[in-house]
């Protein structure tokens, strides 16, 4: 007679994994092409200047220079722009002048 012991029932043996959504880049970090700023559910923040939105909504820098968070316009968006270093860098040179 073979048998098999009662298993009982695991009914909470489920767990969805981690996503790691959030902010990666926070305001005057410096950023290089291809860093994702933020990784997001839907549009929480909005893409400025030079910065790109992937298929699930995930910000990009698409030039090298500065996170600079800002809301802006009428419906009070959150965006995230780039402040591109040739920029930084002409205006380090009229300040020194």
């Amino acid at each position: 007679m073979a048998h098999k012991k009662a298993g009982g029932s695991t009914r909470n043996g489920r767990d969805s994994n981690p996503k790691y959504l959030g902010v990666k880049q926070y305001g005057g970090q410096h950023v290089r092409p291809g860093n994702i700023i933020v990784r997001q559910r839907g549009t929480q923040f909005h893409p400025g200047h030079y910065v790109g939105m992937g298929r699930d909504h995930t910000l990009f820098a698409l030039v090298e220079g500065t996170v600079v968070f800002a809301v802006k316009g009428p419906m009070r968006k959150r965006t995230v722009s780039i402040k591109p270093l040739e920029v930084e860098a002409a205006k380090n040179e009229e300040v020194a002048a």
